[in-house]
Parts: C-alpha cells; sequence; structure tokens
C-alpha cells in the first residue's frame, strides 16, 4: 500500500516541507530509512540521523530548527510522536482489517451474539449468552466465557481467557494469553492448618481504551468487580489480584504485582516489578521506580517513590549515596578506634 507525502500530511493535520508528490509504503526508525519508508524525530537525541536517514519523509515538530542539510521531505506536526503513533495506529487498522469472518473448527453458542464486521479465529470459543460489539476481532484458541461482554472495536489476541460474567469495554485490547477473571486468591485458615476455599463470586471490568499486556492476569474479585478505569495500560506479565482498582490513565510496567483490594489513583505511572501490598490507597499521579516494594498508603499527589520499602526518591538516593560510602566510612572509624586505643 502507497500513500504520497501529501495524504499522510492530510491525515495528521500536518504540513509538507519538501515534495508532496513522494510515495511511501512502510514505516521505518529514522536511523534505519530507506527510500519509500517514513520515519519520525521527537527526540533531539536522534537529530543526527535526520542529516544522513534515505527516509523519503520524517514526521518533525513544527518548531524543529535543522542545524544542517537533509534530504527528506518534512512532516511539520504539532507532536512529532504523537502524530507517528496515530500513523502507526492507522497502519495497524489497514493491516488487521483483512482478518473477518469466523473461521471453523470453532464454536459460538446460539445464545450469544456478536455484532457486524467481526472476525473469530479458528479453535476459539464462545459460551452462552455472550455479547460481542461491532469490529471485535477474536485470536484462535481464544476463551470467552458464559455471559461475557465485550464492547465494539476490541481485540482480543490468541489463548487469551476471559471467564465468565466479565466485562470488556470499547476499543479494549487484550493480549496473547492474559487471564481476565479468574479466581480471586481466597483461602480461610482452618484450625487443623488446611485452608478452605472462599468462593470468587465478582467478575473483573475493563473500561474503555484499556490495554492488557501478554500473560498478564486480573482476578475476580471476592463480590463486586475488580477495575481497570478507562484509559489504563497493563504490561505483560502484571498479577492483578481481586478487588483491585487501577484509576483512569495509569500505566503499570511488567512484572508488578498488586494485592488484593489495593486502589491505585489516576495517572499513575508503575515500574517493573514493583509490589503493591493489599488494602492500600495509591493517590493520583504517583510516579513508583522500579523494584520498589509500597507497604503504606501514598496520600500525597504527585509524589514520587522509590525502594523498598519505597521512601520519597530523593530521600531513597540520599540514603543511597550514604550506603556506597560505608566502606571508607568503617575504615575511618577503624582509624579512630585505633587511635582511641
Amino acid at each position: 500500500m502507497e500513500f504520497t507525502v501529501e495524504q499522510i500530511a492530510f491525515m495528521l493535520n500536518g504540513e509538507v516541507k519538501g515534495d508532496k508528490s513522494l510515495k511511501v509504503s512502510q514505516l521505518a526508525k529514522i536511523e534505519e530509512g530507506t527510500e519509500g519508508t517514513i520515519s519520525f524525530l521527537a527526540n533531539l537525541k536522534y537529530e543526527q540521523y535526520l542529516y544522513t536517514t534515505k527516509a523519503s519523509a520524517v514526521i518533525v515538530d513544527k518548531s524543529f530548527e535543522p542545524k544542517k542539510a537533509y534530504s527528506p521531505t518534512l512532516i511539520l506536526v504539532e507532536n512529532a510522536y504523537t502524530a507517528f503513533t496515530t500513523l502507526l495506529q492507522e497502519y495497524q487498522k489497514l493491516i488487521a482489517g483483512s482478518k473477518k469472518g469466523i473461521e471453523q473448527p470453532s464454536f459460538i453458542s446460539e445464545s450469544s451474539t456478536l455484532g457486524g464486521n467481526h472476525y473469530v479465529g479458528a479453535f476459539a470459543y464462545i459460551g452462552n449468552n455472550v455479547t460481542i460489539g461491532e469490529n471485535v476481532k477474536i485470536y484462535p484458541h481464544a476463551y470467552v466465557g458464559d455471559n461475557v461482554k465485550v464492547g465494539d472495536n476490541s481485540t482480543i489476541y490468541a489463548g487469551v481467557k476471559i471467564y465468565e460474567g466479565c466485562i470488556i469495554g470499547n476499543h479494549c485490547t487484550v493480549h496473547a494469553n492474559a487471564v481476565i477473571g479468574a479466581d480471586g486468591f481466597g483461602f480461610a485458615p482452618q484450625s487443623d492448618g488446611t485452608y478452605q476455599t472462599i468462593p470468587q463470586l465478582g467478575n473483573v471490568v475493563l473500561e474503555d481504551h484499556v490495554s492488557i499486556g501478554a500473560n498478564t492476569c486480573i482476578d475476580r474479585a471476592t463480590m463486586g468487580s475488580t477495575v481497570i478505569k478507562v484509559g489504563a495500560k497493563i504490561d505483560n506479565l502484571v498479577q492483578v489480584a481481586h478487588n483491585v482498582e487501577v484509576g483512569k490513565n495509569t500505566v503499570i510496567a511488567a512484572q508488578t504485582g498488586i494485592s488484593g483490594s489495593s486502589k491505585i489513583g489516576e495517572n499513575c505511572m508503575i515500574g517493573g516489578q514493583v509490589g503493591i501490598a493489599g488494602h492500600l490507597q495509591i493517590a493520583n499521579r504517583t510516579i513508583i521506580t522500579a523494584q520498589s516494594g509500597i507497604s503504606k498508603n501514598i496520600k500525597k499527589e504527585g509524589t514520587v517513590l522509590s525502594g523498598s520499602p519505597a521512601v520519597e526518591n530523593t530521600e531513597n538516593l540520599r540514603s543511597h549515596v550514604l550506603y556506597r560510602k560505608l566502606p571508607t566510612i568503617e575504615q575511618r572509624l577503624r582509624e579512630v578506634e585505633n587511635k582511641l586505643k
């Protein structure tokens, strides 16, 4: 598929500086650009590649001022990173648009309904009383349990398991082998040392524009719902326990674990391998750096935390400076002791 630079600029509400009639057919990183590709420059540490790239066109901010001569045609936009993301999304739609219809063998209950322009891959299973919206794609080997609802324009990739009664909103993406709605980790200790299983009767609700990474597990609530709110993005290999609430537009990186009934605020940023204890409240716009451990409520919005147990990032950095100096401090103490002796 080929497009002219002018067509792409129109799509991105941009302005062309150079040859509008140039044709591009592929996307590329600026340092790997070749003739017929389009790239972008958002981070100025890559500016050097603008002057050497072979890409036919490069998307840049309107405020960008080149320091040297360059060869590609420029598309000037308000935000190059956002514009290129939009272009990637449109390209993805064109690629995925070829997937339509119902492949066999697959199973779809007669009591379930599918909206128009759907795709159901081979060996997929759709249970009883399931409601599937418009333009939904369900890839091979996916399992959609009884009474599940999937909103419009959502994509369920291969091997995903959605347990009974869960709700997937509009424009959601659930990547391969994620499990939505498995039982929460609920067991009551008994006097004889055994554990009695506590039935997990709730569900999971993914609101609109949520993305769930591959092999991530989001457990159903004991009662009520485990809720991932509008616009939240969760990476691969994340564990979200029962009755957790993840706030609007919060992002969570890989291998993070969130214990039961904790409430994560809006627009938080949680790094990889973070552990969050149960029944905690995390304020809006909290930033938690990788491998931190959260053991208490975070009440102040916009706090940046690091370490385990986590403290404010500046305090943690000061502690690390002292930690690195401990051998020197020990040596000095020994010298003082020797002198006192």
